[in-house]
């Protein structure tokens, strides 16, 4: 088997274990997963299966799209809901003029503390083991990083929780969002409920349960041709698919796709590469799939 499962991963499993589970099916295929999400979240998963794990570099920079409920009063060591409260403020009366400009102030690019809980490393060791070895409000946080919100609509929906909607991207750590809108508003906050929508050009409503994606059918697979949409895409005949097979990118001279730079190079129906252009009329191989009819 070789593409994407759009899993839609429950609440309740780290993402590493939906990856763990598929690949007990599919043995001994590589199967690998993009975009982590945390073990209360749920929503898309992409789970990349045999060659499909070779598609990441090119799937992992789309944006996500992110639907979510704030606590406010309280803030917890993880900043989410499975985590021990470290402190406690006094939640202030919010109207719909402060909350749009809370979200005005959060959209475009921020300047963002990932959460001492999160798998950057720190002299080669994940800061949520670090974390989990003593009092996480002794360590050091990770170093600010620059994100993109490009959307961000907040809602109250009681007297002390906000429904959100985030589309921003890749490296945003919604946890630390929902700190920081507590923070903007006066007080603190964790994050309660959090659903990725969309990763990329993956959408939840094309997702499929983890139990529908353990029966391992070929209809729930994203084949690698289709796991690129907006790429252009040439198809060769077999004299140059036996040259590109070899490594020979000069076979492509001449058949560069006009206006485009990265694009899908096809074979009786297959993705056997994707190319980069590096003329009008000259390419070369950035990676290689060796799928069989």
């Amino acid at each position: 088997m070789d593409g994407i499962i759009l899993v839609d991963k429950p609440s309740g499993i780290t993402s590493a274990e939906v990856v763990r589970r598929i690949k007990a099916k599919v043995k001994p295929s590589r199967v690998g997963h993009l975009g982590t999400l945390d073990p209360f979240a749920t929503g898309v998963l992409p789970i990349m299966v045999g060659e499909g794990t070779k598609l990441a570099p090119m799937l992992e920079g789309g944006d996500k799209v992110y639907e979510g409920v704030i606590k406010l009063g309280a803030e917890t060591d993880t900043l989410d809901r499975d985590g021990k409260v470290v402190r406690e403020a006094p939640v202030p009366s919010i109207d719909a003029a402060r909350l749009a400009e809370v979200a005005r102030r959060f959209t475009g690019k921020i300047d963002q503390v990932p959460p001492v809980f999160s798998a950057i490393k720190r002299e080669g060791v994940r800061m949520y083991k670090l974390a989990r070895k003593g009092n996480p409000e002794d360590l050091e946080p990770p170093p600010i990083r620059t994100v993109e919100i490009k959307d961000l609509s907040l809602e109250m929906i009681g007297p002390d929780e906000i429904c959100f909607i985030a589309t921003c991207s890749p490296g945003t750590y919604a946890r630390a969002l929902a700190r920081d809108i507590g923070v903007a508003l006066g007080t603190v906050a964790y994050l309660h409920e959090l659903r990725r929508t969309r990763s990329g050009h993956f959408a939840i409503a094309d997702a499929i349960s983890i139990d529908d994606a353990l029966t391992i059918e070929p209809r729930h697979l994203i084949g690698l041709r289709d796991a690129l949409p907006d790429l252009a895409e040439i198809e060769v005949d077999d004299k140059t698919e036996k040259l590109l097979r070899n490594g020979d990118s000069r076979a492509l001279e001449g058949q560069v796709p006009a206006g485009t730079e990265m694009f899908k190079v096809i074979f009786q129906g297959q993705l056997i590469a994707v190319a980069k252009a590096t003329s009008r009329v000259t390419a070369t191989i950035v990676r290689g799939f060796s799928v069989t009819n």
